[in-house]
């Protein structure tokens, strides 16, 4: 298969001009002191290189994000600390505006210098945004003379900022978007074994994935509330453990495919005594909550990660935010980085999965990690997406 990417590197005459930035600034945040303050900044920086880019041209950037999924223009999802942390992390003045459209944003806009950079107000604050609302997106389109996607991780979404805007203007890959399609194009066509880690909890978000790469892969590995599914599914009791009603009717479906596999040990804590300790899935109780896989598990598993000559992971193995809790993610990151580093191309993504391999100092280690975990799914399950329409090309 052939890629071509339409990247922002092509453009010509880029010197001076005015570029939309779709970004995918959707951080964590918390509040600290009455204060929304940013808790992982990871996205930020990946998208600092297109910036950088669009900087050495003397570009005026408008960068526009959106944050989280507000139903009212809520302080709290407000995109102001972004401006703050990127003012920060490129060392230059960034203006916040507190809008997307209109004459304040276009006079803001309107009055920009060579090399300088405003950020816009959170892109979802506008119902026209989810609804991929032509006029909308045309009134972002005026803001510019050339718009750029960087934001792999909703370019799945036929958002008006993704999607509708590119009938208004000359639109190009970022940096970091041509990155992600690069490296997830490699798994397209795998180099065999391929295995696939699939953990989190609902199966309805992957099951394109599992349908499309079942034929290819070697083994599908589950774990996490994943799992849960699948055990139940095979009729093994699973007590008080987490599960989604929706994806239960998909594991049952899918309970013969020979190629998935479940685990055989997992780490519980029992509701009545509050005692953690590790059980076969074969002696589990009605008291028992599951909260990641078991030792035996990680061993079976890491047999086949051993094997790889691709691997592809999404979703953590169990609740690996807990001390207690953490061995099975921690373990099998563990396992893939060792393989990436030896034979294997090895890609993750989704948020808590990059959490995850953050915590284990693993991250630098793997061949490449998305910066999106739906849009990574729907990508190598070859789902339509709308925001790489007109940039990529496959033949």
């Amino acid at each position: 298969m052939r890629i071509k990417i339409k990247s922002i590197r092509e453009a010509d005459n880029l010197a001076g001009k005015k570029i939309f930035l779709r970004a995918d600034f959707n951080v964590p945040l918390k509040t600290r002191g009455g204060k929304v303050i940013i808790k992982d900044d990871y996205k930020i920086v990946r998208g600092l290189q297109t910036i950088r880019f669009l900087l050495r041209y003397k570009c005026r950037i408008v960068i526009a994000t959106h944050l989280g999924s507000p139903k009212s223009k809520s302080r709290h999802y407000s995109t102001k600390p972004i401006a703050t942390k990127l003012e920060k992390l490129l060392g230059v003045k960034v203006n916040f505006v507190n809008d997307c459209i209109g004459l304040k944003t276009g006079t803001v806009v309107g009055k920009m210098k060579e090399k300088s950079i405003v950020l816009l107000e959170n892109l979802r604050f506008y119902p026209e945004e989810k609804s991929n609302d032509k006029k909308f997106a045309q009134e972002l389109a005026k803001l510019a003379d050339i718009y750029v996607n960087n934001a792999f991780a909703v370019s799945h979404r036929k958002h008006a900022s993704v999607a509708a805007i590119k009938k208004f203007l000359p639109s190009y890959a970022g940096l970091l978007l041509e990155e992600e399609i690069t490296n997830l194009g490699r798994v397209l066509v795998p180099e065999k074994p391929l295995i696939v880690i699939m953990g989190g909890s609902k199966i309805s978000t992957k099951i394109h994935l599992l349908d499309k790469l079942y034929s290819k892969a070697f083994r599908v590995l589950v774990g996490g509330a994943l799992a849960n599914n699948f055990l139940l599914a095979h009729n093994f009791e699973i007590g008080e453990s987490l599960i989604d009603e929706e994806s239960l009717e998909i594991a049952k479906k899918l309970r013969h495919r020979r190629k998935i596999l479940v685990p055989i040990d997992v780490a519980v804590r029992d509701k009545s005594s509050n005692k953690v300790g590790v059980k076969s899935i074969k002696h589990l109780s009605n008291k028992d909550i599951i909260f990641d896989i078991g030792p035996k598990t990680v061993n079976l598993y890491s047999t086949f990660i051993r094997q790889a000559k691709t691997i592809i992971w999404n979703g953590p193995m169990g609740m690996f935010e807990s001390p207690k809790f953490k061995y099975g993610t921690m373990a099998i990151a563990e396992q893939i980085a060792y393989a990436a580093q030896h034979k294997a191309f090895a890609v993750a993504g989704g948020g808590e999965t990059v959490e995850s391999l953050k915590k284990a100092k693993l991250i630098h280690l793997l061949d490449w990690v998305s910066t999106g975990g739906g849009a990574m799914l729907a990508f190598l399950g070859k789902e339509k997406m709308p925001g790489l329409e007109g940039i990529v090309k496959f033949s």
